[in-house]
């Protein structure tokens, strides 16, 4: 059983610079964590902590039951996989898998063992007799895996290892990574800075903002339940849509009112929005909870909407349609057939039992 606490770990650069603001976090035995935010954020500085490549000058972290504040990175029986791949060029795909082990100074038969063993599972065996250079980014990827693999870590630690990939190869490294994952039953820390990768590979995700973990659920709780406008904003593709109003109430029923529209907010939602009657709020509305009105039968005068098409762009399965209330911008998702016309209004359903509403102060979510 390993499992990684993080308690209070803080990293302050020379410059003043904050990079991780009091982490605390606990990583379960053989679950996949990914901590996902934009640059900057200070997911891969609390992943090279992990790894002992950075200085803890502030909290502590714990593999199992061994505090490894200073234990040096080798003696932590982790591996991790760079963004870069990290290869020697001048060895070949074997000697690059086997180098660890060698240093580790393993009989030459377990080495070999190993590194096929290795190759097999990741389809490099027939590149085993070459070099870096000749071999695709992709599979260079999976030498880098491979010699992560073969030194059977209790952890394994990935940065950004799939952002130098074309969009094909990340979606198929994506799958072989979470292959990988099902096969070995170890544990998993995984960065990254693209929320689909997030979503489609983690038991939890971690959300970073400042140095801060903002929120750490598993990817639907997150997604659908966003703790803050940054994290709403932040998971989800296309991005959720924010229109600011203000709550009010008539004839006991609250109203979110645009200035453009208003709309009902259904009633499981009163006893949080009550105490926002008559004040702004942020409105967000994700863009599948936006249907056109000719083509659902839920339409009522209390989630209707109209607003002007300005652009239409066709991704194959779906199109998104950019429209405008005349005070906010948005995105609709369609259906590939549903294309609507430039520079005409249209008429919109809002799914109102799945929207959100964030303080306009705190950004906190509201209900």
């Amino acid at each position: 059983m390993v499992q990684i606490s993080l308690k209070n770990v803080s990293k302050v650069y020379r410059n003043g610079a904050k990079a991780v603001d009091q982490v605390s976090l606990e990583i379960k035995n053989k679950e996949f964590l990914v901590l996902v935010g934009p640059s900057g954020c200070g997911k891969s500085t609390t992943l090279r902590m992990i790894a002992g490549l950075e200085e803890i000058p502030s909290g502590d972290i714990w593999i199992g039951d061994r505090r490894v504040n200073d234990v040096p990175a080798k003696d932590r029986n982790i591996a991790m996989v760079f963004q870069n791949y990290a290869l020697y060029p001048h060895m070949t795909v074997f000697e690059n898998m086997a180098f660890g082990l060698k240093l580790r100074k393993l009989p030459k038969v377990e080495i070999f063992r190993r590194v096929h063993e290795a190759a097999e599972i990741l389809g490099i065996k027939k590149y085993l007799d070459r070099r870096p250079r000749e071999i695709s980014g992709g599979e260079q990827q999976r030498v880098a895996l491979g010699r992560a693999i073969v030194r059977k870590p209790a952890v394994f630690l990935f940065d950004e290892p799939l952002s130098n990939l074309d969009a094909k190869l990340r979606v198929q490294m994506r799958t072989e990574i979470h292959k990988l994952r099902l096969r070995l039953q170890t544990t998993f820390i995984y960065v990254t800075h693209d929320q689909i990768e997030a979503m489609t590979l983690g038991d939890r995700i971690a959300v970073m903002k400042d140095g801060r973990i903002l929120q750490c659920d598993d990817p639907i709780q997150t997604y659908d339940r966003p703790v803050n406008k940054f994290v709403a904003s932040f998971i989800g593709s296309p991005p959720i849509n924010f229109m600011e109003g203000r709550v009010i109430k008539k004839e006991r029923k609250y109203y979110f009112d645009e200035g453009k529209f208003h709309v009902k907010i259904v009633e499981e939602m009163y006893s949080k929005i009550s105490a926002y009657e008559g004040q702004e709020v942020i409105f967000g509305v994700r863009a599948e909870d936006i249907y056109d009105k000719l083509v659902v039968s839920q339409a009522t005068p209390d989630n209707t909407i109209q607003a002007t098409c300005e652009v239409v762009e066709p991704i194959g399965s779906e199109v998104f349609v950019y429209l405008n209330t005349g005070r906010h911008n948005f995105i609709a998702r369609v259906g590939a057939h549903d294309r609507p016309q430039i520079n005409r209004d249209m008429e919109l359903v809002l799914d109102m039992s799945k929207v959100h509403f964030f303080d306009k102060k705190t950004e906190n979510r509201i209900i």
